[in-house]
């Protein structure tokens, strides 16, 4: 198993994990290369919501799917809020939030569909994105997990409400932990500390690093521990290991932002879709 970047068409760099079948699904995961923001935003900023310019946005969201051979106006991206509220989405919400960030779904962090050709995109700059298949079923997923949905399992509920909705079998579901700020980086106060103890408290001393007097949070293995708990096998859960704060040229990091004095950044973007069947 392995994450890895390919450099594609229009100059595009997609991050992807080689277990997801290409047959079954497209699937990447942005840099910040090749947009058209300008600064604090440069350049492939996603995000509607973070004061860029809209119409470089929607520039960039273009650009994006094109390279993927989807149709930009088709994405459902929703108003995330560091929660743990799950959607499931079919034909009727086509398209919410690809152009307009007041047509997004409020207020969730996960989205689910059996749907083909609709592309699911979720924004981040630090926080963990997690991507599902289910090969048997056609189905996909893709969470938001910050800290806070980090420790409200929001990985481990996705998972679920897709053995709800579709099915999915959690041993054979495959998923992909993607770019994210890792335990190198991730320095954390007492309230996250506290915070990873009440919910992982069996795991605390794996998740909590003490290192030159700082507290390190591993966000990862958070979300592969909740994952492995809700039932899924460990050979099918790729994680990348690229830190977005260490690597803040290829993405976008709030925290990498902060530390060189600036308050605000662009998003990279997770995106997901099914094939049609043939």
């Amino acid at each position: 198993m392995s994450y890895y970047l390919k450099q594609c068409r229009q100059n595009f760099w997609h991050g992807r994990f080689s277990t997801f079948p290409d047959d079954l699904v497209v699937h990447a995961i942005s840099t910040r290369l090749s947009g058209i923001s300008k600064s604090p935003f440069d350049s492939l900023n996603l995000a509607l919501h973070v004061g860029d310019n809209p119409q470089d946005v929607l520039t960039n969201r273009r650009r994006f799917a094109n390279s993927l051979n989807l149709n930009f106006e088709d994405i459902i991206s929703p108003n995330q809020v560091h929660g743990d509220k799950i959607v499931r989405v079919d034909e009727s919400h086509r398209g919410l939030g690809a152009i307009n960030y007041n047509d997004a779904i409020k207020e969730t962090d996960a989205l689910i569909t059996n749907t083909p050709n609709l592309p699911l995109m979720l924004c981040f700059a630090d926080c963990v994105p997690i991507l599902f298949v289910d090969v048997d079923n056609r189905a996909v997923g893709i969470a938001h997990a910050g800290w806070k949905g980090t420790m409200l399992k929001i990985a481990a509920k996705t998972l679920m409400a897709m053995t709800d909705e579709f099915g999915t079998n959690p041993q054979t579901c495959l998923a992909g932990i993607a770019p994210s700020i890792g335990p190198c980086c991730y320095e954390v106060g007492e309230n996250v500390i506290e915070a990873t103890k009440e919910a992982f408290p069996h795991h605390a001393d794996k998740l909590i690093i003490n290192r030159n007097g700082k507290t390190f949070i591993d966000l990862w293995q958070a979300n592969f521990i909740q994952l492995i708990e809700a039932g899924m096998s460990n050979e099918n859960i790729d994680i990348s290991r690229e830190c977005t704060c260490c690597k803040s040229s290829w993405y976008f990091s709030y925290r990498a932002a902060r530390l060189a004095g600036k308050n605000e950044t662009g998003r990279i973007a997770a995106i997901i879709s099914i094939k049609d069947s043939e």
